[in-house]
């Protein structure tokens, strides 16, 4: 093998599909990113057997091959190379990649190609749809973060995906919150379909479908066991998670006794100062509503008081419709909420303090964010 590539383009490349490599297996290759010549283009590839990520890069090619060679290494070596034409040289014999840029040449012993998984490909199907890159990083960042981390409950560890007719639906929860999205489809989808995708895997596409132009396509394989994600320069394939996820649409409350509409901004703000003190009291921070009078708008009062630390009390101004009242939100969850919302003003609709609050950005249909109250002490 003997090609040559631009310095950025690769850096970018194994930027891309770093992500997939294994952080600790017993398996040497998996630490591995695969190089091979690919119709004139250069392929890299790595996968951890769960997510494989491919990205094909331009390079002039003088000679065919492929090779695996850590891709901690090769990544820091490339990005530590002068924005120039790389020249990659492959010794078949001892299987060392000689990597060559401007004044500055490195040999890395590699493992040979035959030895690396097959990443899985789903071809001969049509793909159920596809979207534009920065409507699905939006969904994708809207929801991603409420599923579990832990693997006790593997479903809730995953997202729930949804293609129904002209729509796109999104749902992740973890016991104590529940984020829903839906995106409208620019044409009606293959064929429904509903799985469930690791939220790791979701993850890592919002980060693919930043760096990328072109559509976005879905395809699930015939068994549903496996989805493919493909851009015009990268595939990432992931394991589907098997189980039922819960009934989403029987969590959302369909009522409520208190409306709040508030500017989403001086929300955060509130919160991050609560936050100091709510910490050190296993992370409670209070909303109180208060309804205005006939000449000016209601209020809402945001609290937290640790009993070693402190407390801290602030007010924002807001429409408040109905009754008022209080609840007790987890602050890390809140906080993590109003970092997702994009629109200047937020609804928050709670019926007592021991329902859950129900959040909606204004201006944005489609979606809707639950978090389960705390109880106030």
């Amino acid at each position: 093998m003997k090609l040559t590539c631009l310095q950025d383009n690769l850096k970018r490349g194994l930027a891309t599909v770093s992500h997939a490599v294994a952080g600790k297996s017993t398996l040497p290759v998996l630490s591995n990113v695969l190089l091979a010549t690919d119709e004139g283009r250069l392929k890299l590839a790595a996968t951890n057997l769960e997510v494989g990520i491919t990205h094909w890069i331009g390079a002039q090619i003088q000679e065919e091959g492929a090779v695996t060679v850590p891709a901690k290494l090769l990544a820091d070596v490339i990005g530590s190379l002068p924005n120039d034409r790389v020249t990659l040289t492959l010794d078949a014999r001892t299987q060392t990649l000689k990597v060559e840029c401007g004044r500055f040449t490195s040999n890395i012993k590699g493992i040979e190609a035959d030895e690396f998984p097959t990443i899985p490909s789903i071809t001969g199907q049509e793909p159920l749809t596809s979207l534009p890159p920065d409507v699905l990083r939006e969904a994708i960042d809207q929801v991603v973060f409420a599923a579990a981390t832990d693997e006790s409950r593997p479903v809730l560890a995953g997202v729930l995906v949804r293609l129904n007719d002209t729509r796109l639906f999104f749902a992740a929860a973890d016991g104590f919150r529940l984020a829903t999205r839906n995106v409208p489809l620019p044409e009606p989808v293959a064929r429904q379909s509903e799985f469930i995708v690791p939220a790791r895997t979701l993850a890592e596409l919002a980060r693919i479908a930043s760096e990328t132009q072109g559509q976005v396509s879905i395809t699930v394989a015939t068994g549903g066991s496996q989805v493919l994600f493909h851009t015009e320069t990268t595939e990432l394939v992931s394991r589907l998670i098997d189980g039922r996820f819960p009934d989403v649409e029987r969590i959302i409350p369909q009522q409520h006794i208190t409306r709040s509409v508030l500017e989403t901004s001086e929300l955060a703000k509130a919160v991050k100062l609560a936050s100091y003190f709510a910490t050190a009291s296993q992370n409670v921070v209070k909303l109180t509503m208060e309804p205005g009078g006939e000449l000016g708008p209601g209020r809402v009062i945001i609290s937290a008081n640790a009993a070693e630390v402190g407390d801290n009390t602030g007010e924002i101004d807001g429409m408040i419709q109905g009754e008022g009242g209080q609840i007790a939100l987890n602050v890390k969850y809140l906080t993590e909420l109003l970092g997702a919302i994009k629109s200047a003003q937020i609804t928050l609709e709670t019926q007592s303090p021991q329902s859950p609050g129900v959040f909606k950005p204004v201006g944005q249909d489609g979606y809707i964010h639950i978090i389960m109250p705390m109880s106030i002490r």
